[in-house]
């Protein structure tokens, strides 16, 4: 089958994540897209060489800036997300901070949902901050929430949605709508859902932010970051944030098993999700578990909005455990199966507890203030037997 013929939107998200923008009869007729090696590259004259410079004529400079494997990922990512362009980073952090450098000046503000992963956390609070730009911490989980706290100087809104570490959710739809009334501009997180789950973009975000370390990846390999989102502001993002401010370029190495594992992208989701609704049923039925939070429960608050704008509820589970931070450690050390660690997304189960683990730094006081509990654990439900899962979760309990 040649490109054209199976390259078009209306092809299905696999045959897409597979497929899109790769010819394997072009060139050497390889299946698999070429890794490319190479720091710069080469003009056959010196009026090309200005011609790329200013931008007026396609091609490579410097793989700072573009190189042919990151490229065919950004051109999938895009495709996948339903957006304009896509830029490809060198992690998670890289996507966000690049893109905000961009977008944001001294006197401007960002309106942040209340509960973050702790490194945006930090680079909005402890980095941007430093530099004249106000942030502040609102519940978007009710968009009118967003209406009282719009400011003239508010550029940017900010969030993520399932939340991290507690799978609140926001509404797409609404935030955004608000947002560009009022000229400001939308950034999701979509780590947790991946565009096999979720579209942001199509819900009227103007961009999207990917660790690609995550379920894009899907091994738990490489470090990488994705923004998806206009052409024009992405181009400034690849000239400035990324090339000038913070460097954080994806290499083609690691563009290449993103690659790879977008093609098992879909299979993998459903597992996860299928695995992860039999984790949160068991959970919901145990006694010394307090409450469970997963979009896929009938009795999760948000239920409605998460059938609305997820495919799927996805494969991240938090609950909280009756006993605090005690249990919760009990627990933890309790675990066979599940690993202990950060990150999520990968073919191992990881499970961890914040209030011991990501943010141990935080008084108790200031973990209730982001909605994060004492006896919250977070899961990350793998690919291993479900059966096999839910024995580990047994006995891990029963010592809590």
């Amino acid at each position: 089958m040649h490109a054209d013929e199976h390259d078009s939107n209306r092809a299905g998200f696999s045959t897409r994540a597979i497929h899109h923008a790769h010819d394997p009869y072009a060139g050497a007729g390889a299946l698999n897209p070429p890794l490319y090696l190479s720091s710069t590259y080469t003009f056959p004259t010196v009026a090309d060489g200005s011609a790329r410079f200013a931008g007026e004529q396609p091609g490579f400079v410097y793989s700072r800036v573009g190189n042919p494997t990151t490229a065919l990922l950004e051109a999938r990512l895009a495709n996948l997300e339903g957006g304009e362009a896509a830029l490809v980073t060198a992690s998670g952090q890289g996507a966000t901070t690049s893109l905000l450098w961009t977008l944001l000046s001294a006197g401007d503000e960002v309106i942040a949902d209340k509960t973050l992963y702790g490194c945006t956390f930090a680079f909005l609070n402890h980095g941007l901050s430093r530099f004249g730009v106000r942030v502040r911490h609102v519940d978007l989980s009710d968009p009118d929430n967003l209406t009282a706290a719009l400011t003239p100087a508010t550029r940017v809104v900010l969030f993520e949605t399932p939340a991290n570490p507690n799978m609140r959710l926001v509404d797409i739809a609404a935030v955004a709508d608000i947002a560009r009334r009022h000229g400001a501009v939308t950034v999701v997180d979509n780590t947790y859902c991946t565009p096999y789950l979720q579209r942001p973009i199509e819900q009227g975000a103007d961009f999207v932010l990917h660790s690609a370390t995550k379920y894009l990846g899907g091994h738990g390999d490489l470090l990488a970051g994705a923004i998806v989102g206009p052409k024009e502001t992405l181009d400034q993002v690849r000239f400035h944030g990324l090339k000038d401010m913070t460097g954080a370029v994806l290499s083609s190495q690691d563009a290449f098993l993103v690659l790879r594992g977008l093609k098992t992208l879909a299979l993998r989701m459903d597992r996860h999700c299928a695995s992860a609704r039999a984790v949160a049923e068991y959970l919901a039925g145990h006694a010394r578990v307090e409450v469970v939070h997963y979009p896929g429960l009938a009795d999760f608050p948000q239920h409605a909005l998460a059938c609305r704008q997820m495919a799927l509820p996805g494969g991240m589970i938090a609950f909280e455990l009756k006993g605090g931070i005690d249990a919760g450690r009990r627990f933890m050390d309790a675990l066979r199966l599940f690993t202990r660690a950060v990150s999520l997304g990968d073919a191992e189960s990881l499970a961890q507890h914040p209030a011991s683990m990501t943010h141990s730094t935080y008084t108790p006081e200031q973990r209730a203030e982001h909605l994060i509990g004492e006896g919250l654990v977070r899961l990350s439900v793998g690919l291993e037997d479900a059966g096999d899962l839910l024995d580990d979760l047994r006995q891990a309990l029963a010592a809590a």
